[in-house]
């Protein structure tokens, strides 16, 4: 089985994250389940006291964020790594509804959000 790559943990101590226990008993997946989606790239996971750790803030209402998965793989294309990524969904930007990525994309801005990912690219 292959390693399953992590993020560094650049996330303020105040952000909530999920073990990946929770993250499958919230989205009805085995736990094996889920360390595939972060294998192929569709979840973020960072190690925090040792544990893989996702972000809470990528799930509501029980399901990962709508355009979460399509947006990071925008990113992993324009050759962001994990870290980069995770760095960009939370970097301040009063331009965006909800101030960061992550939150215009938990309140329905996925579309801005995803534009602004594919610019970078070029």
């Amino acid at each position: 089985m292959s390693a399953i790559p992590v993020a560094d943990d650049i996330l303020d101590a105040d952000v909530a994250v999920l073990s990946l226990a929770q993250v499958a008993e919230q989205i009805g997946l085995s736990v094996n389940k889920v360390r595939q989606l972060l294998r192929d790239g569709q979840l973020l996971a960072v190690r925090r006291d040792g544990d893989l750790m996702v972000p809470a803030d990528f799930f509501v209402g029980g399901q990962p964020v709508k355009g979460l998965t399509g947006l990071l793989t925008v990113l992993a294309d324009a050759g962001f790594s994990r870290t980069e990524m995770l760095r960009w969904l939370y970097e301040a930007d009063e331009t965006l509804p909800g101030s960061t990525p992550i939150n215009a994309l938990r309140t329905n801005h996925g579309t801005e959000v995803k534009r602004r990912a594919q610019a970078m690219a070029f």
